[in-house]
């Protein structure tokens, strides 16, 4: 008996501030060194998102601040993201921080990314088969997560944007209590892509409309029995160039989208470049507390 209290608020104690940030990109297996401040826009802490009207939802805390590097990959290349918790390798996140991991595309901008620009090319959430999440995955593989870039994409820089969402407080809406709510983890990586494909990315997400407190994949219990869950954010794009609705900013935008930043043609290529720059540069339910709520997370401004 007291072993298995002793057990569960251990538990509890290492779910509080079991944070995470990306730590690397590799290419088609090859990795393209530490990215942080280098092709990642890298916030100050792994502290998370919570404020759904908040422009750090986008790129996090830095994201507007454009750094010097691009990882150089073509369209067709298999990416690989690496996260960690406080030192690469690590227990990378909390197991407690169930959710899915999103990934989504926009046209480069030195800005925040805090527009109708994105569009999103991978998702994995809940398996119900195994009653498995995207973050058990994450955490069972060292941190890393692959996805493939479209065959199609029409070469140019872009960001990338993955984020990791924790649903062990989402019971409750982060605008209803402040010291509850989703835990985002967004992350925006810098590249360029090469190759022949003519398909620009066109969904026209924006984040602070297309997400809300209404989306079911954003407050949900994760404590209730359940058997499905849906991802937040619109459909993952096929690469046909079209969408499919009235241009609000929240996915389905029939906007005409801006071509992506290019200054040259480039070569497709086959095997992974080197990232270049300027300068030098578990359980699908995890334990709930009885008797006491997780330390509360500061909202951010």
């Amino acid at each position: 008996m007291f072993f298995k209290a002793a057990t569960l608020a251990l538990a509890c104690a290492t779910s509080v501030s079991a944070h995470t940030l990306m730590h690397g990109v590799a290419v088609n297996g090859v990795d393209q060194g530490d990215g942080r401040g280098v092709y990642i826009r890298t916030p100050p802490n792994n502290s998370p998102v919570k404020d759904l009207a908040s422009p750090d939802l986008v790129c996090n805390v830095n994201g507007g601040r454009a750094v010097s590097g691009f990882v150089q990959a073509a369209a067709g290349d298999t990416l690989t993201f690496e996260w960690f918790h406080n030192t690469r390798g690590d227990d990378i996140i909390d197991r407690s921080h169930s959710g899915p991991i999103i990934t989504y595309i926009a046209p480069f901008t030195e800005g925040n990314g805090a527009q109708s620009i994105w569009t999103k090319i991978h998702e994995d959430g809940f398996d119900a088969s195994t009653r498995q999440w995207a973050v058990d995955k994450l955490i069972d593989n060292g941190g890393k997560i692959d996805f493939v870039l479209p065959a199609a994409l029409a070469p140019g820089k872009y960001l990338i944007r993955q984020e990791i969402i924790a649903h062990h407080e989402s019971d409750a809406a982060f605008n209803v209590n402040p010291a509850r709510g989703a835990q985002f983890y967004p992350s925006c990586v810098q590249i360029e892509v090469s190759g022949t494909g003519t398909a620009v990315p066109d969904q026209n997400f924006n984040f602070n409309t297309g997400y809300t407190y209404s989306d079911p994949g954003i407050v949900f219990n994760l404590y209730a029995n359940f058997n499905s869950y849906q991802i937040p954010g619109p459909e993952v794009w096929t690469a046909a160039g079209s969408g499919n609705g009235n241009g609000n900013g929240n996915g389905n935008g029939n906007d005409t989208p801006a071509p992506p930043t290019t200054t040259a043609t480039p070569t497709p290529t086959a095997t992974a470049a080197p990232v270049t720059t300027t300068t030098s540069p578990s359980p699908a339910r995890p334990t709930r507390c009885p008797g006491r709520r997780l330390k509360r997370e500061e909202p951010r401004a």
